[in-house]
């Protein structure tokens, strides 16, 4: 199709030198064609994205070892050209654009759609530091944004604002700083192309601070929100029971912005980085994939561009390794692509035996539940009629009446009319997460006779496993030095950002030997992490039980690293006391 804004050339330029490409991507990929008109709209969104480190993007050259493995599985939506200001504003008023050009007209003719990041400094600036916010030369930078996006802006269309701030800021710059660039970069941007769309963006799941920039003057500067949760993913990953916190991410931002900023409400939410790194295992990482999918887009984000295509220079975390050789990762992300389709229509939840987790989508060709057990707990399904299971690591699909479910998911076509039924009903409800606890004044913790948690809407990262640890008291008490015990979750749906007074009670003891223990409580607050003002508490000794309470006015749970509070420790008193219960109480005003 010819278009009046210089498209038609690069069109035609793609099925030219892409025809031999375009039949193999037909073949291996169903829906992923090359050069459709949507792939070349860069207004086009969908959740299959991918991105990638320095060493991998500054050239064609880069581009070629991997790019084309990623078209070949029906990926469309490309991070980030090389858009750094020194890459093309190298001296001030000189303009490099032929490597970003180049790169642009590749990506473009194998069916991407690519997005920009605005970012870094540049030598000549000398008003600011290296390795901060350039809010003392606010001029130089609106004239990089203006020429960028202006040089770009038939084929680019959505800029992010920085790196996941407030990474790469300088020490002592804050919320305000990085609110003054967004404003400065969207008019920039805007004046140079009024249909050009900024990303607002915050590091992990950092939504205090994204509060905090659009307070200080970042409101209706932006169009959509960009995130980049690895740790509520790490959470996934290691199988911690934590589903529920990973699908409360959108609904989080979205309560934030209908109170800061509610005009923009519903804009899309773009997770511009996501990936888990392959020490954990290759299998690990690819199941991390597609639960990380699954639950995005059944929550609503608007594309997951996956970090990354192939390991650089961030560490093993690409579907391809450095040689390019493929990983079970790769095959899982063509295999949800293959059977979801492009833009899967998300159907709703449902839930097995309690506490095992499904989701439902209208597919590529029919419906899709994609499911797994929940921690090490396994779950055997019946589905009453013999139904095609697919395995997203293998591409292998068994036919079976019935289902063995682990952690690893599995993708279940044309799914039960029952299951299509509860997953309706479901749509819109809060994943449940072992209960109710909307309407609860408190929430809690405690050992049972020996060791193993009670959770009443109260969870560790530890969560089930703490079972073989060491327990102490008659069996009522774990150590303090349990792999992630000492790290507490509220259930969302009891208190996520809002600020509501509480209080903290957790009831410890000395060990046995009475040594010197103690520890400091840090959590979210409504200015990120800090440390309560009770600051160091030292456990009494080891004669009783003793109870220790923090008074809280300004949380403000958000999970952006996965976590709301812990109890820190210095050097090996995580060793020397015993945790019997953690109490969280709200407060009233």
């Amino acid at each position: 199709m010819l278009r009046e804004n210089g498209t038609a050339m690069i069109l035609s330029s793609c099925f030219l030198r892409g025809a031999l490409a375009a039949i193999l991507v037909i073949n291996s990929a169903p829906g992923a064609l090359l050069c459709a008109e949507e792939a070349l709209d860069p207004t086009a969104l969908g959740p299959f994205g991918i991105g990638s480190c320095h060493i991998n993007n500054r050239s064609v050259q880069d581009a070629e070892r991997w790019v084309p493995q990623m078209q070949a599985i029906g990926l469309k939506y490309y991070r980030a050209l090389p858009t750094g200001w020194s890459q093309v504003e190298p001296e001030e008023g000189r303009w490099d654009w032929k490597a970003l050009d180049a790169q642009l007209q590749y990506l473009n003719e194998h069916g991407f759609v690519v997005g920009g990041l605005l970012n870094g400094g540049v030598k000549w600036n000398t008003l600011d530091k290296p390795g901060t916010l350039p809010v003392n030369n606010l001029p130089a930078w609106s004239r990089y944004v203006a020429a960028l996006v202006g040089h770009s802006k038939e084929r680019v269309k959505r800029w992010e604002v920085w790196n996941e701030p407030p990474n790469g800021t300088g020490r002592d710059q804050t919320p305000a700083d990085y609110a003054k660039l967004v404003v400065a970069t969207y008019k920039a941007a805007k004046s140079a192309d009024s249909e050009s769309l900024i990303g607002i963006a915050a590091k992990s799941v950092h939504v205090n601070y994204l509060d905090q920039a659009i307070q200080a003057g970042a409101k209706d500067h932006f169009d959509y929100i960009t995130l980049h949760p690895y740790e509520v993913l790490n959470g996934i990953a290691d199988n911690a029971g934590t589903e529920a916190v990973f699908m409360n991410i959108v609904p989080t931002v979205r309560k934030m912005l209908a109170v800061r900023n509610p005009e923009k409400m519903h804009v899309p939410i773009v997770f511009t980085e996501l990936g888990c790194d392959v020490k954990k295992g290759a299998d690990v990482q690819a199941h991390a994939l597609v639960k990380a999918y699954t639950m995005g887009i059944a929550q609503g984000v608007a594309c997951i561009q996956w970090f990354e295509g192939m390991d650089g220079d961030s560490g093993p975390l690409g579907l391809l390794d450095r040689k390019g050789v493929e990983r079970p990762s790769y095959t899982a992300m063509g295999q949800m692509i293959r059977h979801l389709g492009q833009h899967p229509e998300y159907l709703g939840w449902v839930i097995y035996q309690e506490k095992h987790y499904g989701f439902v989508f209208q597919g590529a060709k029919g419906t899709v539940l994609v499911t797994w057990a929940r921690q090490a707990n396994a779950a055997d399904l019946q589905f009453g009629k013999e139904l095609e299971v697919v395995d997203p690591l293998t591409g292998q699909i068994t036919r079976a009446d019935k289902l063995s479910l682990s952690v690893a998911p599995v993708l279940v076509l044309d799914v039960p009319e029952a299951t299509l039924k509860e997953a309706r009903e479901s749509k819109g409800k809060p994943l449940p997460w072992g209960g109710d606890y909307a309407e609860a004044r408190s929430v809690s913790i405690t050992m049972d006779g020996e060791g193993r948690p009670i959770e009443k809407g109260l969870h560790t990262f530890s969560g089930e496993s703490v079972a073989g640890a060491v327990v102490a008291y008659g069996g009522s008490a774990r150590a303090g030095n349990v792999p992630g015990g000492n790290i507490f979750i509220v259930d969302p749906q009891f208190l996520s950002y809002t600020t509501t007074p509480i209080e903290i009670t957790a009831v410890v003891r000395r060990n046995e030997a009475n040594d010197n223990a103690g520890f400091k409580l840090v959590y979210e607050s409504t200015r990120g992490l800090k440390t309560a003002k009770a600051g160091w508490y030292t456990v009494p000794d080891n004669k009783e039980w003793h109870t220790v309470r923090w008074k809280i006015d300004d949380a403000q749970f958000v999970n952006y690293w996965g976590y709301n509070f812990a109890l820190e420790s210095d050097g090996n008193q995580y060793n020397k006391y015993y945790l019997q219960s953690v109490t969280v109480t709200k407060v009233a005003k």
